[in-house]
């Protein structure tokens, strides 16, 4: 499903590890507080209820460099809409194997960072819309490898120079507030808003309806919610209101 300009879409998150659905606290090992069998069930589930994309992380793949292929494809196999696909896609072999198991859009953060030409031969080969990359922000600046390595740079700062290598749209994700429930601020976003023209997706610390319209608000084009979903902070079904709508 294309992004489409002043419309917003809400997006579940399904994360995996060791084959499971999980939620982790800002992204650390050890910390999951929602484990779940049958991950492309949980993915079904969100279908369901009317997710037009379903976002799917591989935590094995972004923090141990291992990859829960078998679970990615069994959650393509049992469901019809579109998933965007992010996780330990540390090659460009592996991100092609990805796309062409029609993979609607590919989320790539440290390898993007490691080698930006990737980028524009991906976009070039497989469409831009198909070509979304992460960034990540700690203490206001991006963080790789799971997390857990800062570059010295605002995600402002590089957001426009992969924009002009053919990413096609950008995942913001503050780990400062992500899986804590506390909610979030507009600052971070509102900056890469002003800076780049091609569409943004905010993740992170998403936790009540009201979260929800503070950001429809805001131009971003997709949020991406997890442990709200799961601790049944946010209904999803609720939330679809406001979906689509952009003031």
């Amino acid at each position: 499903m294309s992004f489409q300009k002043d419309k917003m879409i809400i997006i579940p998150a399904v994360d995996i590890k060791n084959g499971k659905c999980v939620q982790l606290v800002q992204g650390k090992p050890g910390t999951e507080q929602i484990q779940i069998e049958n991950p492309e069930k949980v993915a079904k589930s969100w279908e369901d209820e009317g997710a037009n994309v379903i976002h799917v992380i591989d935590l094995d793949g972004a923090i141990d460099n291992k990859t829960n292929l078998i679970a990615i494809k069994k959650i393509l196999d049992e469901i019809s809409v579109p998933i965007q696909l992010g996780g330990g896609i540390r090659t460009i072999k592996y991100a092609k194997e990805l796309l062409n198991l029609d993979i609607e859009r590919l989320i790539i953060g440290t390898m993007a960072f490691e080698d930006k030409d990737i980028i524009a031969k991906l976009s070039k080969e497989y469409g831009s819309e198909r070509i979304m990359v992460s960034l990540d922000s700690k203490d206001s600046e991006v963080v790789i490898k799971g997390w857990k390595e800062k570059i010295g740079k605002k995600p402002a700062e590089v957001s426009l120079e992969f924009e002009k290598l053919g990413a096609g749209s950008i995942l913001f994700t503050n780990v400062d507030v992500e899986g804590l429930l506390n909610g979030f601020y507009t600052e971070p976003v509102l900056e890469l808003l002003k800076t780049v023209n091609i569409p943004i997706v905010y993740s992170g610390g998403i936790t009540t309806l009201n979260d929800i319209e503070k950001l429809s608000k805001t131009g971003v084009q997709g949020i991406v919610i997890g442990s709200a979903l799961y601790k049944n902070k946010i209904n999803f079904k609720e939330s679809l209101k406001y979906q689509n709508i952009l003031k």
